[in-house]
């Protein structure tokens, strides 16, 4: 409890941070890239970060998947549950309720973006693709209908301001700093992630770079070439007038010709099917398959087993982020709130964010057949199974 009431008397470390972004993907290519991801692995996140970062707002598929991942779980609806239905529980299942109700969510680069939980879970979703999302903690002490009780603001901080050199994290608030500030358990919260922008990054490369050539293609073959033939003399006014015409047919290529003069065009456009679209399509599928557990062609296909299987993959990892969110939260939150406002007691109460499921009804007629065969539950265990609140 001492190391927390000294936190919350601090200064924030976030307040002397330096704005950088520097990250540029113009000159990426296949090595820089290899380079860059060598780095993040070695514990020196700032030039991998930013550039995920830019991929993710700059690419239009990948910003749709990373935005429809962070959003299903941040929109899950949650609850304060308790281990019995003693006094107590329900007296820190209130202080817990308080707490979350009141969190404030920020971002340490743009201080007008500010809202609650929703906003807070929804940058913590960052680990999955980054592997981690920190956000300072600084608390404040209030007083609520005659109880002491405890709020918080959560800066997000990017990750390019973070190293990992030794198994923890650092916190350096300019590039330039060599050695960073330890991270205080109780200032700082820390969520982990899979990290899939590291096989993102590799198949955006291998996306835009066929794209490129692509467009560069589509610009030099899109239209076709115009050859004329004229009996005027090259520079008379006769000629002058043709060359303006078939100027205004819009064409980059085209040439004029005295009679006896021939030119055979040459066709530059590919024979059969180029392969820039399959590659490119070859991308965005691998991108879908690892942010929602499946590719394009399950998506819009028409087969109900294959989209079935599609919903059941998207439902497992939606689970598996709920409860990822919800073991961080008690873990940094929790834990020291609990633990501040009923020293030296039994935590009875905790944050449960409500994973998806499908499976309720399925549960519901398990739990009335086994009732009717003289199988009883507690209260408490059917309200945390069904992630339904004890009633006082």
């Amino acid at each position: 409890m001492g190391r927390m009431e000294q936190r919350m008397k601090q200064k924030t470390e976030v307040g002397k941070i330096t704005r950088s972004y520097e990250g540029s993907l113009r000159s990426l290519t296949p090595d820089a890239l290899s380079r860059i991801l060598d780095q993040f692995r070695r514990g020196y996140f700032g030039e991998a970060a930013k550039v995920w970062d830019i991929m993710e707002r700059r690419d239009d598929v990948l910003q749709g998947l990373t935005l429809k991942r962070k959003k299903s779980v941040s929109r899950l609806k949650w609850s304060i549950l308790t281990k019995d239905d003693s006094a107590e529980a329900f007296e820190q299942q209130e202080a817990l309720e308080y707490f979350y109700n009141n969190v404030i969510a920020t971002h340490a680069y743009e201080s007008h973006q500010r809202g609650g939980l929703r906003l807070l879970i929804e940058q913590m979703m960052d680990a999955i693709g980054k592997c981690y999302a920190v956000h300072e903690m600084v608390y404040e002490v209030v007083k609520e209908a005659g109880h002491e009780r405890l709020r918080a603001t959560l800066r997000f901080v990017p990750l390019w301001h973070f190293r990992n050199k030794d198994g923890r994290l650092t916190f350096h608030a300019s590039s330039y700093e060599a050695d960073g500030i330890e991270l205080d358990r109780n200032g700082w919260m820390v969520t982990t992630g899979d990290g899939l922008m590291e096989a993102s990054s590799i198949a955006y490369l291998f996306k835009h770079l066929p794209l490129r050539n692509w467009l560069v293609y589509c610009e030099r073959n899109g239209m076709p070439a115009i050859k004329a033939i004229t009996d005027a003399i090259p520079d008379t006014p006769e000629w002058n007038s043709a060359k303006e015409a078939i100027r205004g047919f819009g064409s980059e290529y085209n040439t004029l010709l005295t009679r006896g003069t021939d030119i055979q065009t040459i066709d530059l456009t590919t024979k059969g099917v180029l392969p820039y679209p399959e590659l490119v399509d070859r991308m965005d599928r691998a991108l879908t398959a690892l942010w929602r557990g499946c590719d394009l062609s399950t998506l819009s296909g028409k087969d109900s087993v294959g989209a079935s299987l599609q919903q059941q993959e998207t439902l497992l990892l939606e689970q598996d982020d709920a409860e990822r969110i919800t073991e961080t939260l008690q873990q940094y939150i929790d834990a020291p709130v609990l633990s501040y406002l009923f020293p030296n007691r039994t935590p009875l109460a905790y944050f449960k964010l409500i994973p998806p499921t499908n499976d309720v009804e399925r549960d519901l007629a398990l739990f009335r057949e086994l009732h009717s065969l003289g199988v009883t539950f507690p209260k408490s265990f059917l309200a945390n199974h069904f992630n339904l609140p004890l009633e006082e």
